[in-house]
């Protein structure tokens, strides 16, 4: 029998500050906290399903009868970037962080970039990526130089104007740079306008390290299907990935979403939504985050009604970026949510998780299957057995 999952990550919605926070300089930071704080803010399908039930979210008023079962999950990974969270879900922790420059890559790798993309260079230094095309786009775009920026994370990221370096070219230098730069990820950064206006462009793409085996891996070996919407299968390299959806932010991601959901299908839809952190966590723009996390409630009101009766709904993040922190502008470590719905399942407290490999862990166990995969399965708690079923209707 066919079994349809649906993950949907909440690209940074973290629900309050790790016990090791103040190792990455992020002591208070609470995303949830800071975007429930603002009047845009709505949220009442994730309140039936049981988010404000969620250890430390005592700042909101619980529901009383959750419809999902709900918990919170901590990062044993030693990081707190895109890449390290959506593996450690998958079920591989990070022990050892990626690299990351604060000061800028060394003159050796910049040298041996500059000879093989026949381009000099700009920045090499963290940079907001908006601030980056705002204060040397017009001398990128009258040099040809590549602007090349870091930031907390361990990535390397090239903004170019798309009428100065064709987007496809830019991606051919950004494969030159995953060869010979120690990074999570190299990202492309297409950006268009003119001097005082430019823009960045939904033409983004992520060229990620190939993880270890993944969740992903487990359930294509077995014949399962495993479809990635928005950069899941950029962070994961195409590893394990059978069918990929790029999309151009919440709304075109919930679109797919939507037309997965009308579709027969056995295995994994994994997708991310990536608006909450690229344009309002790292921007800090509160009131943003919160009208964000407010349509996406209004749809997945829609959603749940979609799902079959088996079908399971798994709501989570991969790490924080919390939109009121002003020590810096990068991601916060964070617990991330877990809610596990499934139309009349239990609604059971997950309590505090030690890793987010559980939830990976969980997903191959309800496929039946057993590996070396990191993480504990919580499967049990999740599933009725057939008694506890008949008592449930019965009551």
């Amino acid at each position: 029998m066919s079994k349809r999952v649906f993950m949907i990550v909440l690209d940074s919605f973290g629900v309050g500050e790790l016990p090791d926070a103040g190792a990455f300089g992020d002591i208070g930071a609470n995303t949830i906290k800071a975007v429930s704080g603002s009047d845009k803010f709505s949220a009442p399908t994730l309140e039936k399903l049981g988010l404000f039930n969620i250890e430390g979210v005592d700042f909101l008023p619980s529901f009383s009868s959750p419809m999902a079962s709900f918990g919170r999950c901590a990062e044993a990974s030693q990081g707190k970037d895109t890449t390290i969270g959506h593996w450690e879900i998958c079920g591989h922790i990070s022990p050892e962080p990626l690299p990351t420059y604060p000061d800028g890559f060394p003159p050796v790798i910049m040298d041996e970039f500059e000879k093989r993309t026949g381009r000099g260079w700009l920045v090499n230094k963290p940079y907001s990526g908006t601030d980056v095309i705002r204060d040397y786009g017009e001398e990128h775009v009258a040099t040809g130089k590549l602007i090349v920026y870091t930031s907390a994370d361990s990535v390397f990221q090239i903004a170019a104007h798309e009428d100065v370096v064709p987007v496809e070219q830019l991606y051919e230098y950004c494969k030159i740079a995953r060869e010979i730069v120690p990074v999570g990820r190299v990202i492309a950064r297409p950006f268009t306008g003119t001097s005082g206006n430019y823009t960045r462009t939904p033409r983004r793409h992520d060229f990620s390290l190939t993880p270890p085996g993944t969740l992903l891996n487990v359930l294509k070996y077995y014949g399962k299907d495993v479809i990635s919407i928005g950069k899941i299968s950029d962070i994961f390299a195409g590893s394990g990935v059978t069918e990929s959806n790029p999309t151009t932010g919440n709304a075109n991601g919930m679109e797919v979403l939507d037309s997965v959901a009308e579709r027969d299908f056995d295995g994994l839809c994994f997708a991310n939504l990536v608006d909450f952190d690229m344009l309002y966590g790292h921007r800090r723009d509160i009131d943003g985050y919160a009208a964000a996390i407010s349509e996406f409630d209004a749809w997945l009101s829609k959603f749940l009604t979609k799902l079959r009766e088996d079908d399971v709904l798994i709501i989570t993040a991969d790490h924080g970026c919390d939109p009121s922190f002003t020590a810096h502008t990068d991601h916060t470590r964070e617990y991330i949510p877990l809610l596990w719905y499934t139309r009349g399942g239990p609604a059971a407290n997950l309590g505090t998780r030690k890793t987010y490999a559980d939830i990976g862990k969980t997903i191959e166990d309800l496929f039946g299957y057993l590996t070396d995969l990191d993480g504990e399965s919580f499967l049990s708690e999740v599933t009725f057995t057939p008694n506890e079923f008949y008592r449930f209707t019965k009551k």
